[in-house]
């Protein structure tokens, strides 16, 4: 054993806080790792003040002296420069006594990350070698959101090193990961996988920590570790900052002791004052061998809302279903708009299609047409939800709203990037693509929010994806809807089409899915349309003899509409004969166009089952 893990073994070991937050509160405006280089006299001045306060152990300032995350500093290639010189400015702090821990940081957090693992592990190794051949006494891996990462990371490096290892996991929840599972679970599984010591850092302040901390049972060959935020996060005077609660900090780490943690440091808003009141709270104090843990009593999740089991999953797979797009309007004059949907409900439309906002320009709130049709209607509302103009938070609260207005059926889509729109200087979000909403709403339907806490029921999203077939190789765009399946997605809306060919196409390539599509086609009003969405509508490409059709008869209206439908209905027969879904967007609120292709659809669907019959 160790002599870091003998002495943690028999001792309360009190480590250092946070070191961004002191170059933060002084005015750094870039990478805090890259003062590993740049102002190697200021992180030993910081390593010194936590040891002059009382810590015990200190962590190398490497918590994103990674590829990935120097990426963003244009400092990527200097990922061992700045690892080396981190350990030997903590060992040229550090006195006899002191431990030194090589900080590594945990990749993926509760915003979605597409790393894949090997690309993370790869990363990883390269700061845990250089970190072990400077000579660090244990390796700290912290602020994990994600399990499997983590326990990934600690496999691989047991199997390479041989060095004590401290795994943190980071749960946005009391009592959960942001998968489900219990914490005391979870550390259990980071224990098996031979962590030398398990806890938790970040995201809570020292009270919810310890209220984590009654739930996790002693590990039977690890020791527990904790490293609190200093506080909630306040927000004043335009800056983000912690409590000055130093105080009361140590207080708490009097109960984490009782808890059975050996080793208390902190997360971020802690200071040497921090730490120096942990000092003065756990001077003396031995660690427990027995405690009793509160067991978690998570309520059930009984479902209120009952099942919908005839989705548009289910219609399209049994016979020939239509969905229209009808854009709500960019003004409060809705009489049109519902006129229309009067009469695709009449007309015995599947579902209505309303967009987000599409092309990034402002129209009236689709949950809120979709509200007052499920209200009015009989005819189903298909809202988009993309993921440009909200965040996490407020991602969940439209869905958690969905849900309680009865609004099932939904498209995940990622979104048009606002500066295609009128609006260019609005900010873009992002904090998931359509993936990661996707994966969002399943885990709402099992009942869980991001958090890993209960909704106290399920909700019961159907969830469509959006399939872009007009790409020069379909096979690139057919590999990625195998990705959107396993996040969770039903079923696919494709964009429109204006080409037999193009259809018989998607058939093909589509045909080892279970997974059904509606085909989208789009009738051209004019000749001018035909030109703005070949040229400049993303994802649209017309056909040079399409183009050429509509521009012989662009003086002609009455021409144009029967040349568009004339060309639609033709796609529509190719459609038939390989996919049940038809996918209609309503050309600028002309209504009469999707009727008729509408009813064009289901009467040729007929006849052709009846002449198979």
């Amino acid at each position: 054993m160790s002599r870091f893990l003998q002495t943690l073994k028999e001792n309360v070991l009190v480590a250092d806080g946070a070191i961004g937050t002191i170059l933060y509160s002084e005015g750094i405006d870039t990478c805090p790792e890259a003062y590993n280089i740049t102002h190697p006299k200021k992180i030993e001045q910081i390593h010194r003040s936590y040891i002059q306060a009382g810590a015990d152990v200190i962590q190398t300032n490497t918590y994103g002296a990674n590829f990935e995350k120097l990426q963003t500093f244009g400092l990527e290639h200097q990922v061992k420069d700045i690892t080396r010189a981190a350990v030997r400015i903590a060992k040229k702090a550090a006195n006899e006594n002191t431990f030194i821990l090589g900080t590594v940081g945990g990749f993926k957090g509760v915003k979605q990350n597409e790393l894949s693992l090997s690309t993370i592990l790869y990363h990883t190794d390269i700061q845990i070698e250089t970190l072990i051949d400077e000579g660090v006494d244990a390796l700290l891996f912290e602020t994990y959101y994600d399990l499997n990462e983590l326990l990934q990371v600690i496999r691989a490096t047991k199997k390479k090193y041989d060095i004590p290892v401290i795994a943190q996991l980071t749960a946005s929840n009391t009592n959960y990961l942001q998968d489900g599972t219990e914490i005391n679970e979870a550390l259990k599984q980071v224990e098996a996988e031979g962590a030398d010591v398990i806890g938790l850092n970040c995201h809570h302040g020292p009270h919810h920590m310890q209220q984590s901390f009654t739930h996790i049972e002693l590990p039977q060959h690890a020791l527990l570790s904790c490293y609190p935020n200093a506080s909630l996060l306040d927000f004043e005077n335009s800056s983000i900052k912690y409590s000055d609660n130093a105080s009361y900090f140590g207080k708490i780490a009097k109960s984490l002791v009782k808890e059975g943690v050996h080793l208390i440091g902190g997360c971020c808003g802690t200071t040497p004052e921090h730490i120096h009141y942990i000092k003065e709270a756990v001077e003396g104090l031995e660690p427990i061998n027995e405690k009793k843990v509160i067991p978690i009593r998570r309520k059930s999740n009984h479902p209120s809302i009952p099942v919908q089991k005839d989705n548009l999953t289910t219609k399209v797979k049994s016979g020939p279903t239509v969905i229209v797009e009808l854009d709500t309007p960019k003004h409060l004059d809705t009489t049109k708009f519902f006129a229309n949907v009067t009469k695709l409900d009449k007309a015995n439309v599947d579902a209505i299609t309303l967009a987000d906002n599409s092309l990034a320009t402002v129209r009236v709130s689709n949950i809120a047409a979709a509200s007052i049709i499920k209200q009015n209607y009989n005819i189903e509302p298909l809202v988009h939800i993309t993921c440009r103009d909200r965040n996490l938070i407020g991602l969940q609260s439209h869905l958690l709203g969905l849900s309680l207005l009865g609004i099932n059926e939904i498209l995940a889509i990622t979104g048009d990037p606002s500066k295609v729109g009128h609006l260019p200087g609005a900010t873009n979000v992002y904090d998931v693509n359509s993936k990661g909403l996707t994966e969002l709403a399943v885990r709402f339907n099992q009942g869980l929010n991001i958090d890993g806490g209960a909704l106290k029921t399920t909700t019961n999203f159907n969830i469509a994806g959006a399939f872009n077939p007009n790409v020069r190789k379909m096979e690139a765009a057919v590999r990625r809807l195998d990705k959107k399946l396993d996040s969770g997605m039903n079923y696919f809306i494709t964009q429109p089409v204006y080409t037999v060919e193009k259809i018989q196409e998607i058939a093909e390539k589509t045909a080892h899915l279970d997974s059904p599509f509606f085909i989208g086609i789009m009738p051209i009003t004019s000749y001018r349309n035909a030109q703005f969405l070949h040229n400049e509508v993303p994802g649209i490409t017309l056909p040079e003899d399409v183009l050429e059709q509509f521009e012989a008869v662009k003086d002609d209206k009455q021409k144009t509409k029967e040349l568009s439908l004339k060309i639609c209905r033709r796609l529509v027969d190719e459609v038939t004969k390989h996919f049940n879904g038809l996918y209609l967007i309503t050309p600028f609120e002309q209504v009469d166009y999707s009727l008729e292709l509408a009813t064009y659809f289901k009467t040729k669907t007929e006849s052709n089952q009846e002449a198979i019959i």
